[in-house]
């Protein structure tokens, strides 16, 4: 029951702080490389365990809500299991929407099924960018 509830908790806050970040700007543009780059550092952070590297991603506002690399890597391994164990990973497009720029990833998890993890960036005050949400759906349409 209390996993149930963490899972939803963690799910409500991470939706939120990806719809929360403020709009693009007419001067935003997507660099698939860099966000590519990013999201496969903080993968390989969760399969080597690393709970301070892989919350290093994330945005301040995502930071704040979680706390600490601990709390935020289990809320991880709990309710996105394919983007913290994937047997495989793809990336599609990016792109900028009114909320930002995203990422498509297409991963298989960790008991085959297929998934589609939209990521969401924010461009931080130092120029750089983190990981502002993740939204992850289930996606038969493919194969990563």
């Amino acid at each position: 029951m209390a996993a149930s509830q963490f899972q939803k908790i963690a799910a409500a806050a991470l939706l939120g702080a990806c719809l929360s970040f403020s709009p693009a700007s007419a001067s935003d543009s997507t660099d698939s490389s860099l966000f590519q780059s990013i999201i496969k550092d903080q993968m390989s952070a969760f399969a080597a365990g690393d709970a301070k590297a892989a919350f290093s991603y994330a945005t301040r506002s995502l930071q704040q809500k979680f706390q600490t690399p601990e709390f935020f890597m289990e809320m991880v391994r709990q309710g996105y299991r394919p983007v913290y164990e994937p047997q495989s990973v793809t990336f599609g497009r990016s792109k900028v929407t009114k909320y930002g720029p995203t990422q498509e990833v297409y991963v298989t998890g960790p008991k085959g099924q297929n998934w589609l993890a939209l990521y969401a960036f924010e461009q931080q005050n130092d120029g750089g960018w983190r990981i502002s949400g993740c939204y992850l759906t289930k996606s038969e349409g493919f194969a990563a």
